[in-house]
């Protein structure tokens, strides 16, 4: 197992509102070993020469105690944004459980960002945090069909099992709900996946869907994904090419029909016609704030939202 020094790991957000209201932002873990074809955290910019490597912070917990313990005001601390905090690791060392256990022991909230069903052993401690503050579980699905995922997505659970995941939060009342993010141009932005994965979320209990039709390349990971394109997906590499350059954005050329079929089938949070109404939000705009204080429950709400 390989550390690194960290000074702090519990950082202010500048822009709470743009992603899901949280305020702090905390990374246990450094790299990833999911291998995800798309990653950006693999760009040069973040210059991570051993990204597929998932390195431990030196002293984390304390680390994470002191800055909680100087915080002047509780908010909600995310976690997931550049390393998922239910890696392979995280299976022995338990750090993610230890630190949620920090955050509750000092009224913090917490948002959850990762593709692991490791999730669902702290649904204790996740409905202990949510007697006293908000509480948001984010898996990320970026396809319904399991074999696809094995080639985008090759050492991350199964999307099957992450719906089944979703399942067992909602059942335990933990708001949760799917990033159905990124939806690759020319892969997985087909009206079969996007409907079997807004089918599936509802079934499954999901709270919310946050999709964006699209990915982001810069240099270092636009190399990997080139080539990982070559390797599994022939000729596709030339229409990225020919079509997005050398954009970091790259939308899908279906976003806009995407955006205006997801709006269609809501009304007043209910879906029609896809499939049997569950109530669901669905956002469809690149950033948004999604109110999930509802998770808290009634008797520390004072009565209820």
């Amino acid at each position: 197992m390989e550390t690194i020094p960290a000074k702090t790991i519990v950082t202010k957000v500048k822009k709470p509102a743009a992603w899901f209201g949280a305020d702090y932002n905390m990374n246990i873990y450094r790299g990833c070993a999911h291998h995800c074809i798309y990653c950006d955290s693999r760009s040069d910019c973040y210059r991570d020469t051993s990204f597929n490597t998932v390195k431990v912070k030196e002293n984390a917990l304390q680390i994470i105690r002191d800055d909680l313990r100087r915080k002047v005001k509780s908010g909600v601390v995310a976690t997931g944004a550049m390393s998922d905090p239910y890696n392979p690791l995280e299976q022995k060392l338990h750090l993610t459980r230890n630190s949620l256990e920090l955050i509750n022991a000092f009224d913090f909230g917490v948002a959850i960002d990762t593709k692991s069903s490791l999730v669902t052993r702290d649904i204790d401690i996740l409905n202990d945090i949510k007697s006293h503050s908000p509480v948001a579980v984010k898996i990320t699905i970026t396809t319904s069909d399991d074999d696809l995922c094995k080639i985008i997505e090759p050492n991350v659970t199964l999307s099957s099992k992450r719906f089944e995941a979703l399942k067992s939060l909602s059942e335990a009342g933990i708001f949760c709900g799917v990033l159905m993010m990124p939806i690759l141009p020319f892969i997985n932005d087909t009206e079969k996946n996007i409907t079997e994965i807004v089918c599936q979320a509802k079934k499954a209990g999901a709270r919310f869907i946050y999709p964006a039709f699209g990915m982001t390349l810069r240099q270092g990971s636009r190399d990997y994904y080139y080539k990982k394109l070559d390797e599994h997906f022939p000729g596709i590499k030339e229409k990225y090419m020919a079509r997005y350059r050398n954009n970091y954005r790259c939308t899908s050329p279906k976003a806009k029909n995407y955006g205006g079929y997801l709006w269609i089938f809501v009304s007043v949070m209910r879906f029609s016609m896809i499939c049997e109404a569950l109530p669901v939000y669905i956002r469809v705009p690149m950033t948004v704030s999604v109110d999930y204080t509802s998770s808290i429950s009634p008797a520390s709400a004072g009565g209820g939202i």
